[in-house]
This record gives C-alpha cells, sequence and structure tokens, in this order.
C-alpha cells in the first residue's frame, strides 16, 4: 500500500447540507427550519441541559456529602521492582534520578514509593511517602528510605 493508495472509508465521508438552494431541493425557503417559532429565529433553541421547563436532572440529583477528590493528594506512584531494574547498588534514588529514568513524569508531584516486587540492591531512596510493604524490604535490602 502506498499513500496514493490512501482513501477515507466508504460512507464515512458526506457532503455538507447546502441549506436555501431553491424551492425544489427540499431545503430551500425556510431552509428546513419550518415556519416561525423559537428554533427558527437566529441564535434560537435551548441551552444545553435545558428540558423544556421540567426540572433539569442536575437540580434534580441530591447533593449533600462530603467527596474528597478536591482534597486528595495527588501522588506518581513508582514500584520497588522497578527501581530494583533501573538503579544499581549504593545509588541515591530522589525525584530527580526517577525522572531521568523515566520512571516518572513530573517533578512538581510528590512520589510515592509502593511495595510491589522485590529488591536485592540496597539503594538511598528518598520520596514523599512510602508504603509500610515497601519502607521494610528497602530495609531488608539494606537501603535507606527517607521521606522528604
Amino acid at each position: 500500500m502506498n499513500l496514493h493508495d490512501l482513501r477515507p472509508a466508504l460512507g464515512s465521508k458526506r457532503r455538507a447540507k447546502r441549506l436555501g438552494q431553491g424551492l425544489g431541493s427540499g431545503t430551500g425557503k425556510t431552509s428546513g427550519k419550518g415556519h416561525k417559532g423559537h428554533k427558527a429565529r437566529t441564535g434560537g433553541g435551548v441551552r444545553p441541559g435545558f428540558e423544556g421547563g421540567q426540572m433539569p436532572l442536575t437540580r434534580r440529583t441530591p447533593k449533600r456529602g462530603f467527596n474528597n477528590a478536591r482534597f486528595a493528594k495527588v501522588f506518581q506512584v513508582v514500584n520497588i521492582e522497578s527501581l530494583d531494574k533501573k538503579f544499581e547498588a549504593g545509588q541515591e534514588v530522589n525525584a530527580e534520578a526517577l525522572k531521568k529514568a523515566r520512571l516518572i513524569e513530573s517533578l512538581n508531584l510528590p512520589v510515592k514509593v509502593l511495595g510491589k516486587g522485590e529488591i536485592n540492591k540496597s539503594l538511598n531512596v528518598k520520596a514523599a511517602a512510602f508504603s509500610k510493604g515497601a519502607e521494610e524490604k528497602i530495609k531488608a535490602a539494606g537501603g535507606t528510605a527517607e521521606v522528604i
């Protein structure tokens, strides 16, 4: 297949409906809007969410209770198995080193180390948070887990 052989899928391209092209076109005169009324006017039509005067869904649903989503701390997570793969024994592991190893995306968000997998190297890990399992496994391998 070459570049000049490429075609859009059959039926995926449609011609635009040409409005106001005379009486015989089917969309002439009123351009498919009918006669008068709100939706025939310029800028006519109802706003999104309007239900014809019925109480809208957003106002019908109850809004009580507490949701922590606004206040939750967002962490970038790293498992100790990936630390074991990417770093050498005795190396210091911090946010900059993790970014360089492409284990995290941003230096602006805090890093949390989780305990999935095994670690056999002694690493000096500095992160914003550690799970209990991760901290125990890092210390058992002879490394340090420092909260910054």
